[in-house]
């Protein structure tokens, strides 16, 4: 039985055990015992992060391929970096599990057997790594569910004792966390770290090649607020440990477990601002915990090392956005969804019988599927991969062809900055009428409290021109239900009053940056803030002013509830999910404490419910029911905000007639355009 695949602690104990064995039958050898003193080694550390189960590059939503996504062309750069360096090791970095129809079909529509092997694994095991760690929505679909598919047995209420529990198949290679416990029993989910004992070529100082043994030690860490996201799986069951603490405590284990270089593969990005044990993306703050050799980034869906990146963090202390380093520790960050991997290049001399890294020759580097923006041209898929998943993947996409109703307009998001609402409205509509029902089924006391919903445009262009949602006027199927709402959420239900309304729409008016009406200079309209985190209302009773002159905190004017203005102490009922329920996107007054329904029902299965029961959709009902505009201020400069090129048409039949074209191309390659929009209309 796999060490990676025991209980916790006997799994720990048994990867230490197998590692001290592994040495014992070196010590014959002058691998391990005996090194040439001053004998040189290259070792390449690889990276993926964030693949969200895009095993193919195929979008589900439009059912069509999409070259620019996909694990089939990551693995060919794996394969090319392992020509190139003599010595590498491969480990993923989390958030693998979920993010594409095909891992919602595995997983909620016809779950993946016991003794089969997730469609994702099966494609890395296709390449081989030699370890990996969890990201936050490895948790979305429940502890059981994810115990099975990574093939452990987790010691935590609400399961059965872990002799009673199956062993499932995982995949071919450990994964390692430490920062997450169950509060059963103390300990740990998975081994807090996995040691690799990693076999190198090397050369002598005369320049003759030699085999010896590098001991690399992978340590995991999730982000903590996955027992906010996802407190409908895990509260009461596990503890999630600050990423620094948890460090602490574990890097000098691992070296004194004899770790030649220590790897921390933390899913999270880096921020610069004071620490916390509940921080996000606490990187930053980890590359001080002294014995960490290399830290592997993810989660924020970004690149390092990144030359051009302007951000706070980036150009904070301690920080070499080209280099790529963190307090002088080499970090790489590869993108997500497989559009590249990281690389970390060390170069090894032994000193003292050890091998040492020679860090001033340490480089990091990204490796990425497009070969040119011009042309879109990419490396070609590794067809070895792709071979492995073609039977779950042609179930996954008769799956989503399944038809559920008709519309007789498109819905989408390319202006939902600007105030189209037309793939927003439907899902509030639906995530309203399935808490008005329960609710006056089940909550007796809350009956009389008017029930309103709120969405977001999930997909905003972040990853360019076809990163929005597009569904045609016509057939709607499950992936065009997918499409508009992209998260295997819940829906949750939350009591607000008036000035909790109005400061829930504060907080969403920060995707906007703050416009100055003198400049002659072009403003841009949209901030870092994210889309997914841009909340509106779509109801007839409500109406709101978004005023971007003024600062952030106080921009919502004219906030009225059935035309007039709405009471601070009036009591509501929003219906929204489970991420902001929970807190979320930092909104205030949404910490879970407020929750009078936790559904366990998806987001999503409620609104493909929802359009099968009306089956026929039109836009005057469904579609155009805006809640929100911008408060009228003339501007002396354009005012900028950036969509897919080639959208106008689109703008203008929603009757925006205050937008126009300033560039058809932004000039990132990403397919999108620049568009202005006249506020004083």
């Amino acid at each position: 039985m796999p060490a990676a695949h025991l209980p916790p602690r006997r799994a720990f104990l048994g990867l230490l055990l197998s590692s001290a064995l592994a040495l014992a039958g070196c010590a014959g050898s002058d691998n391990a015992t005996t090194l040439p003193e001053a004998a040189t080694a290259q070792l390449a550390v690889l990276e993926t992060t964030d693949l969200h189960a895009n095993v193919l590059g195929y979008d589900y939503f439009k059912l069509a391929e999409d070259k620019s996504v996909g694990f089939d062309r990551t693995a060919t750069l794996i394969r090319q970096a392992r020509a190139d360096f003599p010595n590498t090791v491969l480990i993923d970095n989390g958030d693998t599990l979920q993010g594409t129809a095909l891992a919602d079909y595995q997983a909620l529509v016809n779950p993946v057997a016991c003794v089969d092997k997730l469609a994702t694994y099966k494609a890395m095991d296709a390449i081989g790594f030699d370890a990996g760690t969890l990201g936050n929505h490895e948790f979305n679909y429940g502890l059981p569910y994810l115990a099975q598919v990574t093939g452990a047995r987790f010691n935590v209420d609400g399961m059965p004792e872990v002799a009673a529990q199956a062993k499932c198949k995982g995949p071919d290679f450990p994964l390692a966390l430490a920062n997450v416990t169950s509060r059963k029993d103390g300990q740990t989910l998975y081994p807090p770290y996995v040691m690799i004992d990693k076999k190198i070529t090397g050369t002598d100082k005369d320049g003759k090649p030699f085999v010896s043994v590098v001991k690399v030690a992978v340590i995991g860490f999730t982000p903590p607020g996955i027992l906010a996201w996802d407190k409908r799986w895990l509260d009461g069951k596990v503890d999630v440990q600050g990423v620094v603490e948890t460090a602490a405590k574990y890097v000098p284990m691992a070296r004194a477990a004899g770790a030649d270089l220590v790897i921390a593969a933390s899913h999270g990005g880096f921020d610069s601002s004071a620490y916390s044990p509940t921080m996000e993306n606490a990187n930053y703050h980890l590359a001080k915990v002294a014995g960490i050799d290399a830290i592997l980034m993810g989660h924020s869906h970004s690149e390092f090392p990144n030359a051009a990146c302007a951000t706070t963090s980036c150009n904070a202390s301690g920080v070499d956005k080209v280099k790529g380093t963190l307090h002088d520790v080499p970090a790489v960050m590869p993108s997500y969804w497989g559009k590249a991997i990281g690389v970390i290049s060390f170069s090894l001399e032994v000193k003292n019988g050890k091998w040492s890294i020679a860090r001033d020759k340490t480089q990091v580097s990204l490796r990425k599927t497009l070969l040119d923006s011009a042309t879109r041209s990419y490396v070609a898929a590794d067809t070895a991969v792709s071979a492995t998943v073609q039977a779950e993947h042609a179930s996954a996409i008769d799956y989503v062809k399944t038809p559920i109703g008709q519309s007789d307009f498109a819905m989408s998001t390319y202006f939902a900055d600007v105030g189209d609402v037309s793939a927003i409205q439907i899902v509030n509509a639906a995530q309203a009428d399935y808490v008005a029902r329960y609710v006056a089924a089940n909550l007796p006391t809350y009956a009389s409290l008017p029930v309103l919903s709120v969405s977001a445009p999930f997909k905003s262009g972040f990853a360019g021109g076809s990163d929005f949602t597009d569904v045609k006027a016509g057939n709607i199927a499950i992936n065009n239900a997918a499409d508009l709402y992209l998260y295997p959420n819940t829906v949750y239900a939350v009591k607000v009053n008036g000035a909790g309304i109005k400061a829930w729409l504060e907080k969403a008016a920060e995707r906007f940056n703050r416009i100055d009406p003198t400049l002659t200079t072009e403003q841009a309209l949209v901030s870092g803030f994210p889309g997914y985190n841009f909340d509106v209302f779509t109801s007839a009773d409500l109406s709101y002013e978004i005023d971007v002159t003024q600062p952030t905190g106080s921009r919502i004017r004219n906030l009225l509830y059935k035309g007039v203005a709405i009471d601070a102490a009036a009591e509501f009922i929003v219906a929204t999910n489970n991420y902001r329920g929970s807190g979320g996107g930092g909104f205030p007054g949404l910490n879970g404490s407020n929750v009078i329904y936790a559904s366990p029902d998806a987001n999503r299965d409620v609104l493909i419910e929802y359009i099968k029961a009306r089956r026929n959709l039109a836009l005057v009902t469904d579609g155009a029911t805006r809640s929100w505009r911008f408060t009228r201020v003339a501007t002396a400069g354009p005012v900028s905000f950036k969509s897919a090129s080639g959208k106008l048409g689109v703008a203008q039949a929603l009757g925006l007639g205050n937008v126009s074209v300033l560039r058809d191309d932004d000039g990132s390659g990403k397919g999108l355009g620049v568009y202005a929009i006249d506020l004083s209309r």
